[in-house]
C-alpha cells in the first residue's frame, strides 16, 4: 500500500508481483481494493497495480463545488509517477472509459487493453430514458446517516442473498471516508476530452491488442459489442450470467478472459 502525487489528487495505491506493469481501473463508486482477485490471480506473472481514482477509497478528494479533475489525465500522472511505459490497462465501468479515452490520446502505447463493463453507443441509441434515469439514481446524494453505500445495481439481483459475504465485502470497501463525502456532495463531471459523444469516432484509431469484455446481464452489453466492431485490434468475451461488475461477481470467468489474453501479448 502506497500513495503517490497525480495532479493534486493523493492517490491511494495496492501493488502486488513483479513483470509487466497490469493496472486495475475500478468503476463509479468503487476503489482499488476491490480488484483484490484480480492481484492475487496476476501478481505471479505481472506487476499487478490498482489505485483509487480523486474521490474514491482511501485517495484524496477534490475541492466541492468544482469539476472533477480528467481521469485520463489522472492516469497519465500516475503511469508517469510510477514511471510505466507501456502498460496493459484493465479498466471497469468508469475505468473502462478512462481506458479508452486515454487509449484514443495514445493509440499504440499500451501493451493491451482490457475495457469491461463499457463501450460505445451505437448511432441514434443513446440517452434513452432508461438510461437517464440510471444516471440520476447513481449520482443522486446520499443522506447524512448513510455509512455503508449499496451497490445492487452493479451485480444481478440475486447476488447480495447468495453470495452475502462477499457483497458486504464490496460495500465495506468502496464506503470510505472520501468516497462517502464525495456521495454526499457530489461534483459535477469535468468536460472531458474525448467525450461520450466523440468517443466512437476515435477508437477505431486505437491499434493496441484489446480485449473487450461483458457481462450477458450488463445493460452495457451491446455498447461492448459496438465498441469491438469499431476497433479492428479487438477481441470480445461475453461472460454468461455475468453481471455489470464482472470481474467481481464472476471473477474466475473474468480472470480466465484475462488469463488468455495475456497468453496473447506473451506476458
Amino acid at each position: 500500500m502506497a500513495w503517490i502525487r497525480a495532479g493534486d489528487t493523493d492517490v491511494h495505491v495496492v501493488e502486488a508481483g513483479a513483470g509487466p506493469p497490469l493496472l486495475f481501473l475500478h468503476g463509479f463508486g468503487s476503489c482499488a481494493e476491490a480488484w483484490h482477485r484480480q492481484l492475487a490471480a496476476f501478481s505471479s506473472r505481472c506487476r499487478v497495480i490498482a489505485y483509487d481514482s480523486v474521490n474514491h477509497g482511501h485517495s484524496s478528494p477534490s475541492p466541492e463545488g468544482r469539476p472533477e479533475p480528467d481521469r485520463a489525465d489522472e492516469l497519465e500522472a500516475v503511469l508517469d509517477a510510477l514511471g510505466i511505459d507501456r502498460p496493459i490497462v484493465a479498466g471497469n465501468s468508469m475505468g473502462a472509459l478512462t481506458t479508452l479515452r486515454w487509449a484514443t490520446r495514445h493509440p499504440d502505447r499500451a501493451r493491451g487493453l482490457i475495457p469491461s463493463g463499457m463501450g460505445v453507443a451505437p448511432p441514434g441509441t443513446g440517452g434513452s430514458e432508461a438510461e437517464t434515469a440510471r444516471r440520476a439514481r447513481m449520482f443522486a446524494p446520499i443522506d447524512e446517516a448513510t455509512l455503508f453505500i449499496p451497490a445492487e445495481g452493479g451485480f444481478t439481483r440475486e447476488f447480495p442473498t447468495t453470495h452475502p459475504d462477499e457483497y458486504q465485502r464490496y460495500i465495506r470497501l468502496r464506503s470510505t471516508a472520501t468516497r462517502i463525502e464525495a456521495s454526499r456532495h457530489p461534483r459535477r463531471p469535468t468536460m472531458a476530452d474525448p467525450g461520450r459523444d466523440e468517443l466512437g469516432e476515435r477508437v477505431a484509431k486505437i491499434s493496441s491488442p484489446m480485449q473487450v469484455i461483458v457481462g450477458e446481464k450488463d445493460w452495457l452489453r451491446d455498447r461492448a459489442r459496438y465498441l469491438h466492431e469499431l476497433v479492428p485490434a479487438s477481441r470480445f468475451a461475453e461472460i454468461p450470467g455475468a453481471p455489470h461488475n464482472v470481474y467481481y461477481e464472476t471473477a474466475d470467468a473474468y480472470n480466465a478472459v484475462v488469463s488468455e489474453f495475456l497468453d496473447l501479448l506473451g506476458v
